[in-house]
């Protein structure tokens, strides 16, 4: 199993929009895709029209209580099988902070899920480096970074990547990344000089697909869908399959 953390220290860049519309993409294609929510704001949860989740039976009782995975794993209509998240999982880094092991809290969970061994597991982060985000990326075979074109968040870019440079030290390996451009529109100017500064610096660690500003990416969760069952036809629709294809042509699910 390949075991992918889609991560970004700052938020408002499409973490949970591109996490949960590959997850979609993946099932598409019957690779039977494992979703796990490790952000607090449970908004995966939310726009897969899942509420009053209870925290036993999240991935914050999997935390917190030893839970099973297997125990909280949901399967969806659209094929994905989600552990939901939690807002109770803001305490996991007040609860569990100190204990020593902890960041390999959930590659022990995912080893114990011999099920899922031959399934892509998605992993969304929360958008800060703590408990939880190091649990994600100690248990990660690679990760993918949304951005988008703003001055803020290349600046937070380009910090994460040398906080991920400095973390190969204590795992003791590397860390295969790649970007993903999204809120993409190549009509403004801000953006294509994005572009054009991602590829001087990031070269093959760029996707060459951008996710498009598509308003229809905004609305879906509103409807509990994904991107595929609200509108397959919309842009954002088509430049995840590209994306997702992208990805799979370049090993990153294997």
């Amino acid at each position: 199993m390949a075991v992918i953390a889609v991560f970004n220290q700052k938020g408002g860049v499409g973490k949970t929009t591109t996490v949960l519309n590959i997850a979609a993409s993946l099932a598409l294609l019957e690779r039977k895709p494992v979703l796990i929510y490790l952000d607090p704001q449970a908004h995966v949860s939310l726009a897969l029209g899942i509420k009053n989740q209870q925290s036993s039976a999240s991935t914050a009782g999997f935390f917190r209580d030893n839970t099973p995975m297997d125990r909280i794993m949901r399967r969806l209509a659209n094929q994905i099988r989600l552990l939901p998240g939690h807002p109770d999982l803001s305490k996991v880094d007040a609860l569990l902070g100190a204990t020593p092991g902890v960041a390999g809290t959930l590659k022990r969970g995912l080893d114990a899920a011999l099920a899922w061994e031959d399934s892509p597991i998605l992993i969304d982060c929360a958008p800060s480096l703590g408990v939880l985000s190091l649990n994600a990326l100690y248990a990660a075979d690679r990760v993918l970074i949304p951005v988008t074109a703003d001055y803020l968040a290349i600046q937070g870019l380009n910090r994460l990547y040398l906080a991920l440079n400095v973390l190969e030290g204590p795992l003791k390996r590397r860390i295969p990344r790649r970007i993903v451009l999204t809120r993409f529109d190549e009509a403004k100017p801000q953006c294509r000089e994005a572009l054009a500064g991602l590829k001087t610096r990031y070269g093959d660690n760029l996707c060459d697909t951008r996710i498009p500003d598509d308003p229809a990416l905004s609305e879906s969760p509103a409807h509990g869908m994904d991107i595929f069952a609200y509108s397959s036809d919309s842009p954002g629709a088509h430049d995840y399959r590209l994306l997702t294809m992208e990805l799979l042509s370049k090993g990153f699910f294997q």
